[in-house]
């Protein structure tokens, strides 16, 4: 799916999947922003309920304003061409911080 056109989004990056979708990095190609696009599998599109069930979800959020709380913007159906089978990757390995340095007299810091 990476490299194609959903509508007016050109899907740039796979960012995680679930059981009732896959979330995708975008571009926003008619107002040129980046956005994060949740996608239903074609095997669940095809459930009346599923679709019922990512519309639900979709519509009380679209209702919150708060900066911790991603923005719904739309929400569109779109029969894409047929795409490639999406390989799986797994999440890059992440790499411990680095332990704080301490002050040259050993003196601890208390947070305020």
């Amino acid at each position: 799916m990476i490299g194609h056109t959903l509508a007016y989004y050109r899907i740039a990056a796979a960012l995680g999947a679930g059981g009732m979708g896959e979330v995708y990095r975008a571009t926003d190609t008619m107002l040129g922003r980046d956005v994060a696009i949740k996608v239903l599998p074609a095997e669940l599109a095809q459930d009346p309920e599923r679709r019922a069930r990512f519309e639900r979800e979709a519509k009380p959020l679209a209702s919150l304003n708060h900066p911790n709380i991603a923005h719904v913007y739309g929400f569109e159906t779109v029969t894409p061409a047929p795409l490639p089978p999406i390989s799986r990757h797994p999440p890059p390995a992440l790499t411990p911080a680095p332990a704080p340095a301490s002050s040259s007299d050993g003196a601890v810091g208390t947070p305020h």
